[in-house]
């Protein structure tokens, strides 16, 4: 049996994994730095294709989709491993994360690889680029450098070593590393377009959570049946061993609030540039605030889930946190009916915009 020391520090290492997910996911979703006085084509072309910022935000019209989405989906699941088993679709959703599980940390080590060279260091390497076009129209384009080609054969390690692992055994390490892969990609690429999408998108959620939890038994047997990478684990024990089982938080209790708080941080970037300072630091009091209403929402889930020794729908309270957040410190700075109308369009549109007004 488990001591209350080591259960505190299961819980305590849960929320280190997360934090650090919604941290370098946040900062990863920021626009790169964009030069806008006139460069060469030389110049232009030199610049690496994953550092153009991609136009796709989450609107308020999708924000209201996810919950029905996300129903659907999950109690076609639960059809599924009902009246047909549970081996087969372990089987297929196995595989597929396998393969995504190779892109996904493919890109996480290029990212960590490229944060710890610098852009300089990292720009210094040559360059490889593979485009499919028909005519004229670019289809496809792929690019990378050389530290890209070495990385890739290492980031198939893992998604092999769980896939070819005993069902029911697999390593909790490389569980989390596959999780933490996929946290890290998704908040990079989901982004929230507006406060007031992200307030509508919690806010569904929250009440997801809360019918599929409380309401039925759908969401812990499809969550304790489904066998892939997809929770964050971390063992309850001081010294890491498995035999007292795992805390576990589900990525969708860190990937949805961490797209708020990544609004967060763009919101406050956005700031930043209108008030036209120089520098690459800025003040972050959104971000700040998002934050540690995440760790406070998350910390009052483990401890209403310690105390009534039952599985809690961690969105009952992270939702609410991070949406007073917001609205707090709107309040107190004075500009809460601002951040509420702010769009965070991506930069290619407004350059678009620009030239059909021209």
């Amino acid at each position: 049996m488990p001591t209350e020391l080591d259960i505190y520090s299961s819980y305590a290492g849960l929320l280190c994994l997360a934090c650090t997910c919604i941290y370098t996911g946040a900062y990863g979703s920021l626009p790169s730095p964009k030069k806008h006085s006139r460069t060469s084509k030389k110049d232009a072309e030199s610049e690496d294709e994953d550092e153009d910022e991609l136009p796709e935000r989450l609107s308020l019209e999708d924000a209201w989709l996810f919950p029905i989405i996300g129903s659907v989906v999950l109690f076609g699941l639960f059809l599924v491993i009902k009246y047909f088993g549970k081996e087969w679709i372990n089987w297929i959703l196995g595989w597929y994360f396998s393969v995504a599980g190779i892109g996904s940390v493919w890109k996480s080590s290029v990212t960590l690889v490229r944060y710890l060279l610098g852009d300089e260091r990292w720009k210094s390497f040559e360059r490889f680029t593979v485009n499919v076009k028909k005519g004229r129209a670019n289809i496809f384009s792929l690019t990378w450098r050389t530290p890209s080609l070495l990385l890739m054969p290492v980031s198939v390690i893992p998604s092999a070593l769980y896939r070819y692992s005993p069902a029911g055994r697999r390593s909790a390490l490389l569980t989390d590393m596959l999780s933490l892969s996929f946290s890290h990609n998704a908040l990079s690429l989901l982004k929230i377009d507006s406060f007031k999408t992200g307030t509508a998108l919690l806010s569904g959620l929250f009440v997801y959570d809360i019918w599929w939890v409380f309401g039925t038994r759908v969401m812990v047997e499809v969550a304790t049946t489904l066998d892939v990478p997809i929770k964050l684990l971390w063992p309850k024990s001081l010294s890491f061993s498995d035999e007292s089982g795992f805390t576990m938080l589900g990525l969708g209790d860190v990937v949805i609030p961490g797209a708020f708080v990544s609004l967060a941080l763009r919101y406050d970037y956005h700031r930043h540039l209108k008030s036209n300072k120089t520098g690459s630091s800025f003040s972050k009091p959104y971000f700040h605030a998002s934050l540690v209403a995440y760790v406070a929402g998350l910390l009052t889930t483990m401890t209403v889930m310690h105390v009534f020794k039952a599985a809690q729908p961690a969105l009952l309270y992270l939702s609410p946190a991070c949406i007073l957040s917001f609205v707090l410190t709107g309040l107190l700075r004075g500009e809460l009916l601002d951040a509420w109308k702010w769009i965070d369009e991506p930069e290619t549109s407004k350059e678009a915009q620009d030239k059909k007004q021209d």
